[in-house]
């Protein structure tokens, strides 16, 4: 007597419901281990994502000379041989280094007062070239970006972040209002397109805040702001690189120059994104493997609890076995029967461990403020373990199913 699928699916759903808690609890293993590899999978989708964002920030084609924060005696000695990070070492950089396409420099403000209309704010202050828009992620949401005219007039006018705006302005009109930083007016043309929660660091790498940041011109800023005069002259040189040469190739090179300019002080320092990025996707995937284990070893134990519930139950059903076997089914129809109840047991737990990743991503994403990307490929990938795992799981007990001797199995008590 030949069984088809169709009905050897109706006796596996039959079964199934005939035994409802025992079948629930069978399925809680692959629903917890499909929840912990959705789980761990979108947190390090989320982490990955970041990084990226963040490195555009940084501008992924880029190398950044930066100047080092030095104190005492350790500044007086580098003051000896070096002003700092300097107009001249981007002169340098741009005359020796093959590849490089733009730069752009920036100095940092301390502002002891940010105000407008009687309201007052924190924030930081930069002095930047114009370029720095199109050579690092900085767009702009509403207005305009500073360009060379205002530069070279020195122009009194700033770009702020989405949280300075919030402070001073609320949700009023920001475009073409005045706000004072220390003592100089400068009028509003553009709001930084920023998230708010936009990381302010990344591999021990400080990325400032742009939410709570204030932009004006270079020129502006050196001009009419006072420094300190034993500062570096410039705080960052942004040296953007042709998308062929490589950010690592050329990052020797201008370590070798700007070192040979300072004459051996250690008032700078090189940060290159792109190796930033490289180290962060190399611990995010150490991250990946170790949390993938665990959630491994979560269906593993799954799959167990279906082989040994599937062994109780082919003990249990012995004499059906032996009743259908004598009636004319074949070893085959035996065996396709208990593997669809393990297909339904981990295909059902499956599902269900789907919908409780999402659910547990989006609950760390809301409690601990991580991002979590929850991928296509994960659902589909974890669904396959779980569904894998658990034939697998089924395979050995059906095989011992349809392998019993019908008449032994019909004097089974």
């Amino acid at each position: 007597m030949k069984v088809t699928l169709q009905e050897a699916l109706l006796a596996a759903l039959r079964s199934l419901r005939g035994h409802p808690l025992r079948s629930t609890l069978t399925m809680l293993g692959m629903i917890f281990g499909v929840a912990a590899v959705i789980a761990m999978l979108s947190i390090g989708a989320g982490a990955q994502r970041q990084a990226v964002e963040t490195i555009a920030r940084l501008g992924a084609h880029n190398v950044l000379v930066r100047a080092r924060s030095l104190t005492g005696n350790e500044l007086a000695e580098a003051r000896k041989r070096s002003p700092g990070v300097a107009p001249r070492d981007a002169e340098a950089i741009r005359d020796a280094v093959p590849g490089v396409r733009a730069m752009a420099a920036r100095i940092d403000v301390r502002p002891y007062q940010v105000s407008a209309a009687g309201t007052t704010t924190t924030a930081t202050a930069h002095g930047v070239s114009p370029e720095i828009a199109q050579i690092t992620d900085l767009r702009v949401r509403e207005g305009r970006f500073f360009d060379l005219f205002d530069e070279r007039r020195h122009a009194q006018v700033c770009v702020i972040g989405p949280g300075v705006r919030r402070d001073l302005f609320g949700w009023e009109q920001a475009l073409g209002r005045d706000l004072k930083v220390n003592d100089l007016w400068l009028e509003v043309v553009g709001v930084l397109d920023v998230p708010e929660g936009a990381a302010e660091s990344f591999q021990g790498v400080s990325l400032g805040t742009p939410s709570r940041a204030i932009l004006m011109p270079l020129s502006t800023a050196q001009r009419k702001l006072d420094r300190d005069p034993t500062a570096s002259i410039l705080d960052e040189i942004v040296v953007h690189l042709d998308p062929s040469i490589a950010p690592g190739r050329a990052a020797p090179a201008i370590a070798a120059l700007v070192g040979r300019l300072h004459g051996g002080a250690n008032d700078w320092e090189l940060v290159v994104p792109e190796a930033l990025l490289e180290a962060s996707q190399r611990t995010q995937r150490l991250f990946t493997l170790v949390m993938g284990c665990i959630a491994g070893i979560s269906l593993l134990v799954g799959g167990i609890g279906i082989m040994n519930i599937m062994l109780a139950t082919v003990l249990e059903r012995t004499r059906e076995i032996g009743i259908r076997r004598a009636v004319g089914a074949r070893a085959r129809d035996i065996r396709l029967q208990f593997l669809l109840e393990a297909f339904l047991i981990s295909g059902s737990g499956g599902v269900a461990g789907v919908v409780v990743g999402m659910l547990v991503a989006k609950l760390i994403a809301l409690s601990a403020g991580w991002p979590t990307v929850v991928t296509a490929v994960s659902i589909v990938l974890s669904t396959a373990v779980a569904v894998g795992v658990g034939l697998a799981s089924g395979y050995y007990p059906a095989s011992r199913a349809a392998y019993l001797d019908p008449i032994a199995a019909l004097r089974y008590e």
